[in-house]
């Protein structure tokens, strides 16, 4: 059985995938927040941003994990169809899980819907990204402990949704998305305890793309998505503020004196 190391270098790489899936899960709870107070196109575009966001900051926040994972005896690649389907996956079913609770009738069977799908997705999404990967040995897993991080998952996405439809304000709202990464991040780690490896050193072909040639380009480009997203939201006015913005516009025109009307036109 093959010696695994989860953090080869040390604690950055749970420090750095912990701050990634916190930028998702903040991002996504802010544009959730968002999507409930508009209507039309407007919401189902806040919900497709909170998908891309959560989605992405878990996914990126697993492979930069994946990073300080290491077996001795073996090298390590991915498999780069599996791989994408990993990101794309979990995209789709988060996305599930907020349109769910955007478009809900009944918040709370919506929150416990949208909870369970969004984590199941999470889930998927952490064993496709296993099931990519290569090395000189067969992975298996402790049945219990995959059971365990299934849990964790939905409880996380549960959790967040929660967070999404009923905090208001600024300060609560990034306290939620800090104990949201501490769940993504115990769920992924949780489901790499459940790993063992059988080394098969007659494996000599392993295939696939190292992490440094595919996923960490793809990650950085994820990262840099999330922080330039999370900008945009942060800089972009509310539903609120555009009224307000409008009103005090209406306002000044209404003290206007004709005289200054005219000149204005």
């Amino acid at each position: 059985m093959g010696t695994l190391n989860h953090l080869s270098f040390g604690w950055l790489t749970p420090a750095v995938s912990y701050l990634m899936a916190c930028v998702g899960a903040a991002l996504g709870l802010r544009c959730t927040l968002r999507a409930l107070s508009a209507t039309g196109p407007s919401r189902r575009n806040w919900l497709l941003t909170a998908a891309a966001a959560i989605g992405s900051g878990i996914w990126t926040m697993h492979f930069i994990a994946m990073f300080g994972f290491s077996v001795d005896g073996t090298e390590l690649r991915y498999d780069v169809p599996l791989t994408v389907l990993s990101l794309v996956v979990a995209v789709v079913v988060v996305g599930i899980g907020v349109f769910t609770v955007g478009y809900g009738r009944h918040r709370g069977r919506s929150l416990l819907l949208g909870g369970l799908t969004t984590g199941v997705g999470v889930a998927a999404m952490h064993y496709l990204g296993m099931a990519a990967l290569r090395l000189h040995g067969n992975v298996e897993y402790t049945p219990a402990t995959v059971l365990l991080s299934v849990a964790v998952a939905v409880g996380a996405a549960t959790a967040a949704l929660w967070a999404a439809v009923t905090i208001r304000n600024a300060v609560a709202a990034g306290g939620a998305a800090l104990v949201m990464g501490v769940a993504v991040s115990c769920m992924h780690y949780t489901g790499m305890a459940a790993v063992h490896v059988h080394m098969d050193p007659s494996r000599t072909e392993l295939g696939g793309a190292t992490p440094m040639q595919f996923v960490f380009p793809l990650a950085v480009g994820l990262g840099s998505f999330l922080f330039l997203t999370s900008a945009f939201v942060a800089l972009s006015p509310t539903a609120q503020e555009r009224a307000a913005y409008r009103e005090a516009g209406e306002l000044a025109i209404e003290d206007l004196n004709p005289t200054e009307l005219d000149r204005a036109a």
